[in-house]
């Protein structure tokens, strides 16, 4: 199982990014492909999932209307539009897979490396 996670950056404050998960090594339509974030000092935070099979997405309410989940079947990648970006969104941004459902971090078992979002005036 790999999932690589890129398109982090500096961007300002109120602007916009897209992350992207390249998944590979398991059946994609099979997973829910997770995004979380983890800012220095604090505690891994589930963000948004998406269940491939059915495309159903879930939001934490800390990005709900912000941030919108969405995924490309033919190219295996999950990707995270994030809008409205605030000081407090940066973080390291990372993806995962599970079998299952939700955004508690414990269900998922694989993850990928991490792409840094900077937030800043």
């Amino acid at each position: 199982v790999q999932l690589q996670a890129s398109g982090g950056g500096l961007v300002q404050i109120g602007g916009s990014l897209r992350l992207s998960c390249a998944a590979s090594g398991f059946t994609f339509d099979e997973n829910t492909i997770g995004w979380f974030r983890q800012a220095p000092g604090k505690e891994r935070e589930g963000l948004s999932c998406i269940d491939i099979s059915d495309g159903n997405t879930y939001y934490a309410a800390s990005v709900k209307g912000r941030f919108t989940i969405s995924a490309d079947k033919a190219k295996n990648t999950v990707y995270l539009t994030m809008n409205s970006l605030k000081p407090e969104d940066t973080a390291v941004y990372y993806c995962a897979t599970t079998p299952l459902i939700g955004l508690d971090v414990t269900l998922y078992k694989h993850w990928g490396q991490g792409t840094l979002v900077t937030v800043s005036s």
